[in-house]
C-alpha cells in the first residue's frame, strides 16, 4: 500500500507581496466589479474607484484614531459600501473583520449573542455598518465594549484621500471567522502572505480558457472566504471582471445567477452543493430564455459535502443551455487555509467511486459498493495533504483517516488562542486517498455510531435528496441514545415543505433503510427554518442535537412590528448608554 500523502504542484511566486499591492495594481486597469441588484439592474465600479474611495475611508479612520493593526468590524450587505469600507481598512493599515448582517430576524437574540461574541474575541475598535443595521446592533456594540461605536460609510469617509498604508507580508491582513459547523466560529487571522499565496494557487488552478476573457460571477456572501477571497480578491488578482449578486437575491431568484453568467460570459462561478440543487428544483426553462452557459468552464462546488446525485442532476438539467459536462468541479477548502486545499482535475470533470458504506463505516476500509462518493481532487499548488490515524501516524491509502494540510496559505493562528501554530493543520475532517484523489467522508465530530460502526451523517442525508415533501438540503442525521435504551440509534431531523406528515415519515424511513440497511429510530419533521445553521448556511448538527434533546428545537419566531420595536428600542438605549459611558 502507498502512504496516504498528496503533494500539489509547485506554487509560483505571487505577482504581488501584499493584498494592498494587488488592489493598487488592479486600480491601474479598467477592470470593474459589477453589482447586480434585486431588479437585475447593474452598476459597474472600476478598481480605480474602489482604491480612491478606500483612500478617503482610510483618512476618516485615521481621524478617528484607527491605525495599523486595529480591528474594524464590517457589518454590511454585498454592495459598494462593503467594498469601500473593507479596502478602506486595508488602506489605513487596520484589520478588517467582515461579519454577517442580521438576515434572520426570527432568531435575532441568537444573532446578538453571536455578534457580541465575535466583536469581543477580535477586540473590535469600530464597527462600520449602515443605518438600518446600526439601529439593530446597538446591544452588540455596548456588550462588546466597542470603543469607537458604530458608524456608516458616510460618517467615516474623509473629505481628503490618504496614501495607502504599506504593510509587510507577515502583517495580519484580515480576520475571518470559521464556519462553526461543529463548534463556535473561531477567529482566523490571515496574513498578507497567506492571502497572496492562496490567490496565486487559485490563479494557477483556474487558467483562463482559450478564446475567453477571465470573468467571475458570485452570489456568495462577502463575509466568508469563498465569496471574499475566492471571488472578489481574485477579480483584482487576475485582474478580471467580477460580477456580484447579493446572496438574498439568489435565494429568492436563483435564475438571476445563471442569467448573469450568460450575460457576462463568465468562465468561473462557485457555490455550495445545496445551491445546485436549488437551481434544479426551482428554475423554470422560461426564466432562462436566451441563456448560454457555454463560457462556464469552472462550476466550483464546495463549502459543504458534494452530492454526486445533485451535481449530476444539475449538469444534465442545464446541458440544454450550453453547460459543459466537464464544468462541474468539486473542491475542498477551509477558512484556516485561506480558502482552497484541493481542486478536481482540470480536464476530467467530476469523478466518483461506488463504495460499500457498511464496510467503510465498520472498518474504515475502501471497498466497492453502491454508495457514490465524490472526489474533491488533488491539492492545489503549494499544498501537501496527509492522512493520519488517531495517534498522529500517517496511514496508507484506501483507508479513512484524519486530514492534515500544510501550505504557505495556512493561517497564522486563531485570535485569542495562545497555542503555537503547528506547521500541519488538523482540518477536523475525515477522508481517504484513492488513485491520487482525495475523498471526504465527513467531520470527525459529526460521526453517527450505529452498532459500533462509524457512519458519516451524509450517508443518511443523501437518501432524502429529491424526496417529495423534504426541503432541499434541509435534513440532519444524528446519533442519539433514546431514554428507554442504552445504545445509539439514528435520529433524522427533516424540514418539511408539504404533504401528509405520516406518509412522509414512512417514506423517509423506507428510503434510508433501502439505501443503507439501517432503520431510523426517530424522524422529526420540522417547519422550514427550524434547523440551526452557520452564517454561511451550513447545518449545525451538534447544536441541532442539543436543541432536540432539550426540547428547544423550534422554527424562527414570527417577526412583528412589536417584536422589532422591542429590538430597535433596546439597541437605541444601549447606544445611548454607550455614548454616555
Amino acid at each position: 500500500m502507498t502512504v496516504a500523502r498528496l503533494v500539489g504542484p509547485t506554487l509560483n511566486a505571487p505577482s504581488h507581496a501584499t493584498l494592498n499591492e494587488v488592489v493598487l495594481s488592479a486600480a491601474k486597469t479598467t477592470v470593474p466589479v459589477v453589482l447586480v441588484d434585486a431588479e437585475e439592474r447593474e452598476i459597474s465600479i472600476p478598481w480605480s474607484t474602489i482604491a480612491t474611495e478606500a483612500a478617503h475611508v482610510a483618512a476618516g479612520l485615521h481621524a478617528r484614531g484607527i491605525g495599523p493593526g486595529d480591528r474594524v468590524a464590517i457589518i454590511l450587505p454585498t454592495g459598494a459600501d462593503f467594498l469601500f469600507s473593507f479596502f478602506g481598512c486595508l488602506a489605513a493599515g487596520a484589520v478588517p473583520v467582515p461579519l454577517y448582517p442580521p438576515v434572520r430576524l426570527g432568531r435575532f437574540e441568537e444573532y446578538v449573542a453571536a455578534t457580541t461574541r465575535m466583536l469581543t474575541v477580535v477586540n473590535a475598535r469600530l464597527v462600520i455598518s449602515e443605518t438600518r443595521i446600526a439601529v439593530l446592533i446597538g446591544t452588540c456594540i455596548a456588550n462588546a465594549r466597542v470603543s469607537g461605536g458604530v458608524c456608516t460609510l458616510g460618517e467615516v469617509r474623509g473629505p481628503d484621500a490618504r496614501p495607502w498604508h504599506v504593510p509587510r507580508g507577515d502583517d495580519v491582513a484580515m480576520i475571518q471567522f470559521s464556519s462553526g459547523s461543529t463548534v463556535a466560529p473561531k477567529a482566523v487571522a490571515l496574513t498578507h502572505t497567506n492571502l497572496v499565496t492562496q490567490l496565486q494557487a487559485l490563479h494557477q488552478s483556474l487558467p483562463t480558457p482559450e478564446g475567453f476573457a477571465q470573468c467571475g460571477v458570485s452570489w456568495l456572501p462577502l463575509y466568508h472566504d469563498m465569496g471574499l477571497i475566492g471571488c472578489l480578491f481574485m477579480g483584482a488578482y487576475y485582474p478580471g471582471k467580477m460580477v456580484l449578486l447579493p446572496p438574498e437575491v439568489f435565494l429568492v431568484k436563483p435564475h438571476f445567477w445563471l442569467r448573469a453568467i450568460s450575460r457576462h460570459g463568465a468562465t468561473v462561478s462557485a457555490a455550495p452543493n445545496f445551491a445546485f440543487g436549488v437551481c434544479v428544483k426551482r428554475i423554470r426553462d422560461e426564466q432562462l430564455n436566451g441563456v448560454d452557459l457555454s463560457s462556464w468552464h469552472f462550476a466550483l462546488n464546495g463549502a459543504e459535502p458534494v452530492s454526486a446525485l445533485t451535481a449530476t442532476r444539475f449538469s444534465e438539467r442545464f446541458n440544454a443551455f450550453g453547460l459543459r459536462a466537464q464544468a462541474m468541479r468539486p473542491v475542498y477548502g477551509m477558512s484556516e487555509a485561506s480558502l482552497a486545499v484541493t481542486f478536481s482535475t482540470m480536464h476530467g470533470g467530476m469523478r466518483s467511486l461506488q463504495l460499500d458504506a457498511e464496510a467503510l463505516a465498520a472498518t474504515g476500509k475502501v471497498t466497492p459498493g453502491s454508495r457514490a462518493l465524490v472526489s474533491v481532487g488533488h491539492p492545489v499548488p503549494g499544498a501537501t495533504i496527509e492522512l493520519r490515524d488517531a495517534a498522529g501516524e500517517v496511514i496508507n491509502t484506501e483507508r479513512v483517516g484524519h486530514i492534515f494540510v500544510q501550505a504557505p496559505y495556512v493561517f497564522a493562528g486563531y485570535v485569542g488562542d495562545a497555542k503555537a501554530v503547528n506547521a500541519w493543520h488538523d482540518t477536523g475532517d475525515l477522508g481517504f486517498i484513492s488513485d491520487d484523489q482525495l475523498f471526504i467522508t465527513g467531520r470527525a465530530k459529526d460521526l453517527v455510531i450505529i452498532r459500533g460502526a462509524n457512519h458519516a451523517p451524509q450517508e443518511f442525508e443523501e437518501c432524502l435528496e429529491g424526496l417529495p415533501g423534504v426541503r432541499t438540503g434541509c435534513a440532519i442525521a444524528l446519533g442519539f441514545v433514546p431514554a428507554d435504551d442504552e445504545n445509539e440509534h439514528l435520529l433524522l431531523l427533516v424540514e418539511q415543505t408539504d404533504g401528509n406528515a405520516e406518509v412522509l415519515t414512512r417514506n423517509i424511513k423506507a428510503a434510508v433503510l433501502e439505501r443503507t440497511g439501517i432503520q431510523p429510530h426517530t424522524v422529526l419533521l420540522c417547519p422550514p427554518g427550524t434547523l440551526p445553521r452557520t452564517s454561511s448556511g451550513k447545518l449545525r448538527r451538534s447544536e441541532a442535537l442539543q436543541r432536540f434533546l432539550s426540547a428547544t428545537l423550534a422554527p424562527p419566531e414570527t417577526v412583528t412590528i412589536f417584536s422589532m420595536s422591542k429590538h430597535v428600542l433596546g439597541s437605541l438605549w444601549s447606544k445611548v448608554k454607550h455614548q454616555w459611558a
